[in-house]
């Protein structure tokens, strides 16, 4: 499957806000804020992201809808890890790697599965 274009715009700007507000806390525990630098800039950025749940303990998959390419997902393998705000908690996460849906689809929990297999690919990490 080939990467999708970004979201419009406009799907941005109204949707941002409310992923901002909601990611990262215990009443949503598939939605997370991922904590990384700008590979070039440096500056710091958090990105609401949704986790996938999977069959392995210690194994956090994260869907990349929008492709493989995604500005935030080549920060966090460029600087070999990140942090999560997750479940209300921080999380240490390391050893990124991007797969293809093939590869991550048989790692996901039943029935997310079948919505990795849609997917570009997905960005795979171990907790620390």
């Amino acid at each position: 499957m080939t990467d999708r274009k970004t979201p419009p715009a406009f799907a941005l700007r109204l949707a941002e806000p409310a992923a901002h507000a909601l990611s990262g806390r215990k009443v949503m525990p598939l939605w997370a804020t991922i904590h990384h630098t700008g590979r070039r800039s440096g500056r710091p950025f958090h990105t609401p992201i949704a986790v996938i749940p999977t069959r392995e303990l210690g194994l956090v998959m994260i869907g990349l809808p929008w492709g493989r390419d995604t500005n935030w997902a080549r920060n966090v393998v460029a600087a070999g890890g990140a942090s999560l705000t997750w479940k209300g908690r921080e999380v240490w996460v390391n050893d990124p790697r991007i797969v293809d849906a093939a590869e991550a689809a048989p790692l996901a929990k039943t029935p997310f599965s079948a919505i990795v297999r849609r997917m570009p690919g997905a960005l795979l990490l171990r907790e620390e």
